[in-house]
């Protein structure tokens, strides 16, 4: 048998071709598992932010009846601070 320059040739593509899998085998693994923490990362991001708006609506809801915790709120910027009347002096003109 004689060695023919188009069966190295095809061996070669054929070794690119199975390092490229290998390649592209491995960079799917790693995005896969990337995706799944980010998943898992907005899950619970989600399920804070529910728990914090429910918090928050039976807070304001508390605060109808016990006005003691209006200053915590106040603070928070859940509920606007009571305003003070500004004063009705006019400056002096010339």
């Amino acid at each position: 048998m004689k060695n023919s320059p188009l069966m190295t040739i095809l061996l070669g593509v054929l070794t690119v071709s199975a390092l490229a899998s290998v390649v592209l085998c491995w960079l799917n693994i790693a995005n896969t598992r990337e995706l799944r923490t980010l998943q898992s990362q907005a899950t619970l991001i989600n399920n804070n932010k529910a728990f914090i708006n429910a918090l928050v609506n039976e807070s304001m809801e508390y605060s109808k009846t016990h006005h003691e915790i209006d200053p915590i709120l106040e603070s928070v910027g859940l509920k606007p601070g009571k305003t003070t009347p500004s004063s009705t002096t006019k400056p002096a003109t010339k």
